[in-house]
């Protein structure tokens, strides 16, 4: 079953979801910082480059370094699986992102296998890891 647990943690979680897909189209380090645990991981295979990063202060760090190559963004996130068990969930979500890059609309889609934990009656992300599922790049504005 792809939803399993108790509905008012599923919806928390899928607001946690949405809370970060919006401190990223906002460009919000603070709100977006605020979604990960203290001791989170946030994986990126995909990227070899950036790897792995530990620890929410590092995360954050990474993530405003990153930006700077994604000028108006808009993303999207929505969940495909949420399976909590006590104060942790198993999260599976896709993501769709716009920006202008390099004289050029990108639109690329992903997905998130991520662990929650519930802490101090709050979920957060304790790990995520993306792995790109398509890339399109066309002239800027198509």
């Amino acid at each position: 079953m792809p939803f399993t647990g108790p509905v008012e943690d599923r919806l928390a979680i899928r607001e946690l979801l949405e809370t970060y897909a919006d401190a990223v189209t906002r460009n919000d380090a603070l709100a977006w910082g605020a979604t990960w645990a203290e001791d989170g991981e946030w994986s990126l295979p995909d990227y070899p480059e950036i790897g792995t990063t530990k620890g929410r202060e590092a995360i954050v760090a990474m993530w405003l370094e990153a930006m700077k190559a994604y000028p108006g963004i808009m993303f999207e996130a929505w969940p495909a699986s949420i399976e909590v068990e006590g104060d942790h969930a198993r999260v599976r979500s896709y993501t769709s992102e716009v920006y202008d890059q390099d004289g050029l609309t990108k639109r690329d889609r992903g997905v998130y296998e991520d662990t929650c934990v519930k802490r101090d009656g709050q979920w957060l992300f304790h790990s995520r890891s993306f792995r790109n599922i398509h890339r399109q790049h066309g002239p800027k504005g198509v």
